[in-house]
């Protein structure tokens, strides 16, 4: 396991699986500046390696991320400086646009930027226990590091809403119901190594194929229906779908 930073560390292994590991665990997990720019720093490498079929995003500790650490925002010398704080330095654009699948482990306290993080991921699996939430609002901010947006990726804005506004956390099952967290594992199973699992199954597949489906299917997301036709077109004849020559 390779340190970015004490607060952050990757594994690159030879099963073609990267890991990106939180590792704040007696300050539950709390995003601060050191750990944004490790972030940056851990999503870079992995966006770089030249083999890579799968990323797990885990965390050390009792919570994956109890969210972001607010008195650094609170202790900004002006308006001006917190926002370059809270979004100039941002890792979850990059996280959003790694073009492998990304699988994240969730146990404990899954809040605010801890949560976002995860809903940039590709499939969210929980530990028994697990309660994840966005409690900006009732802070007086906003879901700030892509989780409006983020969202509306696996939850209709009829149930998105009222998730956002309330600021409450829910259970990993109510969660599940509500589709933001694709699978509970049940109490006593180890959520690290049923992501590691998983991302090891995607990562034995042809690589190309799976990039291509996933980015075909953020293509259907993101764009209009023409374009996203295009788009999946252009990427069956990258991946040699349609070459007979």
């Amino acid at each position: 396991m390779d340190e970015i930073d004490e607060v952050v560390r990757v594994q690159f292994g030879e099963d073609g699986v990267a890991e990106v590991v939180l590792s704040r665990p007696a300050k539950l997990n709390v995003v601060n500046l050191r750990m944004r720019d490790a972030l940056i720093e851990a999503f870079t490498a992995v966006r770089d390696f030249p083999d890579i079929g799968a990323l797990v995003l885990r965390a050390e500790g009792t919570h994956f991320s109890a969210g972001a650490d607010i008195g650094e925002f609170g202790n900004a010398e002006s308006i001006f400086e917190a926002r370059r704080i809270r979004w100039d330095r941002d890792p979850w654009y990059l996280l959003w646009t790694l073009p492998v699948p990304k699988i994240v482990a969730l146990h404990g306290y899954a809040l605010g930027s801890g949560l976002e993080m995860a809903l940039l991921c590709d499939l969210r699996i929980a530990a028994h226990g697990t309660r994840v939430g966005l409690p900006e609002t009732k802070l007086g901010m906003l879901p700030a590091a892509g989780g409006t947006r983020s969202i509306s990726a696996w939850v209709t804005p009829s149930k998105a809403l009222p998730f956002i506004m309330s600021g409450e956390p829910i259970d990993a099952e109510s969660a599940q119901v509500l589709g933001i967290i694709d699978e509970v594992l049940p109490e006593g199973a180890d959520v690290d190594e049923a992501a590691l699992s998983y991302a090891r199954r995607l990562a034995a597949l042809p690589r190309l194929a799976v990039r291509a489906a996933l980015s075909a299917a953020k293509a259907a997301h993101e764009l209009p229906l023409r374009e996203g036709l295009a788009a999946e077109r252009r990427l069956s004849y990258l991946t040699g779908q349609f070459n007979y020559d």
